[in-house]
């Protein structure tokens, strides 16, 4: 059987992440903050599909909690197949609304925790010839949206960059952007979602289907809904200045701030 680690494993993308490999067969790594919701997670898990399902409590906002998750993708007794680099949440509130130390702690896990974890984990990956990262992004990456959309745009970038870095390795990296999924995500976050038109929320199992089809087709970046497809599309097209004023308007409404 092969392994994957999952962080923000509890929740969301996470959580559905974690039911479609452990159905496919993987073990799984199982990383948040809750060690409760973990263990049942796990539990459950196993029960349900014969996996193994191992629990690694850390917060990914510390340096102690990314060190920890590190350790444990570098350990080649234990091998790591696939990474998905999941954790993640939004600020409520505009620039300069939102405290410096909150806004650091979002580059902290966006940023740093993306970039060493995958470094941790693709070191061993190429040695062996094969492996997978899949880091989470959003939609949010492809519009000037405050210090959430320009994290996101780091990951998408940084995603791109290595996975043309390691071309013809066997390791692959996918960046997957996702739009408005029903998860724990606004509510953790204070973000009202009552003006969300419908349209436009996902459903996270069908979400994670399309990513891990994109991933094996070897996609660098994943935009998994013909309806966001579109809508990134236009968003090519509109010009900047005028892009700029609607996210600023329709972010503070709808979306991560």
């Amino acid at each position: 059987m092969t392994t994957a680690l999952i962080t923000g494993a509890t929740a969301g993308i996470g959580a559905a992440f974690a039911r479609r490999l452990a159905t496919d067969g993987h073990n799984l790594v199982l990383v948040a903050r809750d060690t409760e919701r973990l263990q049942e997670q796990a539990t459950e898990l196993h029960d349900l599909h014969g996996i193994e399902a191992e629990v690694l409590t850390a917060d990914l906002s510390t340096e102690d909690g990314i060190a920890s998750v590190e350790a444990r993708l570098s350990d080649r007794r234990k091998p790591v197949d696939l990474l998905v680099n999941n954790a993640g949440f939004g600020n409520k509130g505009r620039f300069l609304e939102v405290s410096m130390a909150d806004e650091l702690t979002m580059l902290k896990v966006h940023c740093e925790a993306v970039l060493r974890l995958t470094a941790a984990a693709t070191a061993g990956m190429k040695d062996r010839g094969r492996g997978g990262v899949v880091n989470v992004a959003s939609v949010a990456a492809f519009v000037p949206r405050g210090t959430y959309g320009a994290s996101k745009a780091w990951v998408v970038q940084f995603t791109q960059g290595a996975a043309r870095d390691l071309a013809g390795s066997g390791v692959r990296l996918m960046a997957l952007c996702p739009g408005f999924v029903r998860t724990e995500f606004h509510e953790r976050a204070g973000m009202g979602t009552d003006n969300i038109p419908g349209w436009m929320w996902l459903d996270a199992d069908k979400l994670v289907a399309a990513a891990m089809g994109d991933l094996a087709r070897g996609k660098t970046v994943s935009v998994p809904d013909p309806r966001y497809k579109a809508l990134m599309g236009a968003v090519k097209l509109a010009p900047r200045g005028l892009l700029g004023g609607l996210t600023s308007k329709t972010g503070r409404k709808y979306g991560p701030q």
